[in-house]
Parts: C-alpha cells; structure tokens; sequence
C-alpha cells in the first residue's frame, strides 16, 4: 500500500531562545574578552532544522515543548512566520522556555552553555499525539536535545509507517544499538562520533573507521564529518567524499542544523545518496557566512548557485 504524505519532514526536538556574542577569541577559564557584536535570535536544534528544511520548501510539522512565557510566544510566531506547522508544539505550564547562552569566536568557532527548560519535559506522549503526522510523512528528523525515549518513539513509529528517520546525535550521548537500529541517517561531527564509537575522527581515514563501526552497530547511512577536511558519506554500497566548501566563514553555530535538515530535505525528495551529500554540505557551507543559527539558514536558490560555482 503507497503511503499518503502530508508532510515532507517532521521534526522532534527541541526550541530555545539564543543570546549571542562574537569577540575576538572565545574566553579562558576565568577570563572576560570584550565582543563586539550582540544577537538574540530564536534558535534551539529541533526549531533551527524545522526552519531550515521549511526554508527549502519542505511541508514541515514540528514536535516540541515551549515554556507558556513571552520567549516561548516569541519562538512560536516565528516558526509560523517561517512555514512550519505548530500544531504539535506544546506550551508547558511550569517549565520555562529554553535558553542558549553562545559565544562565537572570530573563526566562527563557537562555545555554547544551555538551560533546556520546556525542552527536557518532551515526552513519548508528545509523540504519541503528533502520531497522525508522523505516519504521514516522508522523513521523521531529530536531535538529542530531547530524551533518548522520545526520539527512539517518533522513529519507531515513523518506520512502522515507512518513513525514513535522521539522526542528528547533538549534544554527544552514548547510544544503545536498540535506538541506532532505528535510524536510516546519522550525521554526527567529530566529538560526537567519539563519544558514540570510541574513535578519534581527525581525517577521512579516521571517519570512515567510526562510520564503519556505526553501520556495524545497525544504522542505515552514516555522514561524518572528518576533522576540519570536510565530510565523509557512507553507506552500505558506497561511500562519498564532500571536501569543505570555500567560504567566508564567520560563525559555525546552525550548520550543522543546515546540513541535518538539507540532507533530510534531499532524501524526501529521493535524491540518490551523493546527490544529497552535496546539497547537504553547500547548505552547510553558507551557514556559517551569516551570524546566528536561524538568521543564516539558506534558501534552495543560495544553494544551487553554491553548487553550480564549485
């Protein structure tokens, strides 16, 4: 029986209020460095590759708890500015709306502390009420921002209905082989795989030993990224290189969340592995061309030029 889609992504995660600064270096312990530049911006993984996937033009419903307060109001209005479907957003009466306090260094190197707030209450429930969503999409997209058993629920039911699921595997957590089973795509950076494989992934060698490992241990397709070379996409009849693209780079924050919800995007779309990876790693790429995570997201357009010049 073919599937009837409503939606092209359904994410799950998480939403916070971000304050940013950028200074010249990112400060020692104990030590204050002045900035010079201030954003405060809606971000939160879950909602920056809500947006991100709905800015490629994506059908896109998102999963989440926000705090019932004014930065939770605020981060609501935005995603319906953007396009994404809020009706299984959740407005927590106790908890506060999340908070991300981020510090961007002049390479774009960035540090980040967080107050997960709302995020944290997300529960199986929440799944199980945004069930009809996601039988009827084509890719279930998530995070680990929320608890592990709420993801491996939206996944779980996500496959039962023959969508396909993405993992983005950030902030860094051991994970059961009961949850990797579940995915179709995981796309970790380099700490994370080491938290998740135990390898120290510096180069394409490196990756392609923990992206191994990883497909050992059930998942589908794994996009590592090497070191600061560029990506490596595996999957079990091939692999593909995605060497970073030149840039004028100013801060990292959101690109990961731009290249998660690309390759989400692409795979909705059916485009062929590789295919994928390079539209995945361009959107990446201009990610870090703008300050903030939402505020420098990429249009499909933004991409196509990228990838027609490189």
């Amino acid at each position: 029986m073919t599937q009837t889609t409503t939606w092209d992504i359904v994410v799950v995660g998480s939403a916070n209020s971000d304050y940013l600064i950028r200074g010249p270096k990112l400060p020692l312990p104990g030590e204050t460095i002045q900035g010079e530049t201030f954003l405060a911006a809606p971000g939160g993984k879950g909602a920056n590759q809500a947006v991100a996937a709905a800015r490629l033009g994506a059908r896109v419903a998102f999963v989440a708890r926000i705090g019932k307060d004014e930065r939770g109001q605020a981060l609501m209005a935005n995603l319906q500015a953007q396009g994404v479907d809020t009706s299984y957003v959740v407005q927590d009466e106790q908890a506060a709306t999340g908070v991300a306090l981020i510090m961007v260094g002049q390479g774009g190197e960035k540090q980040i502390l967080t107050a997960p707030g709302a995020n944290h209450q997300l529960a199986v429930v929440d799944v199980e009420a945004a069930q009809a969503a996601i039988a009827s999409t084509k890719v279930v997209l998530a995070q680990l921002e929320a608890p592990l058993e709420v993801v491996q629920a939206a996944f779980r039911l996500g496959r039962e209905a023959g969508a396909r699921t993405v993992l983005d595997p950030a902030p860094a957590v051991p994970l059961a082989n009961e949850l990797l089973q579940e995915v179709d795509l995981i796309r970790p950076n380099s700490s994370e795989a080491e938290v998740i494989t135990g390898v120290k992934v510096t180069d394409p060698d490196s990756a392609r030993q923990a992206a191994g490992i990883l497909l050992q241990r059930g998942v589908g397709a794994v996009a590592m990224q090497a070191g600061d070379a560029g990506n490596l996409l595996i999957w079990p009849e091939g692999e593909c290189w995605l060497p970073k693209v030149p840039v004028q780079s100013i801060d990292a924050t959101g690109a990961g969340d731009a290249f998660a919800a690309a390759i989400a995007v692409a795979l909705a779309e059916n485009q062929p592995w590789s295919e994928a990876g390079r539209f995945a790693n361009a959107a990446a790429a201009i990610a870090t061309t703008g300050f903030g995570a939402q505020t420098a997201l990429p249009t499909r357009s933004a991409i196509m030029s990228l990838l027609a010049t490189t």
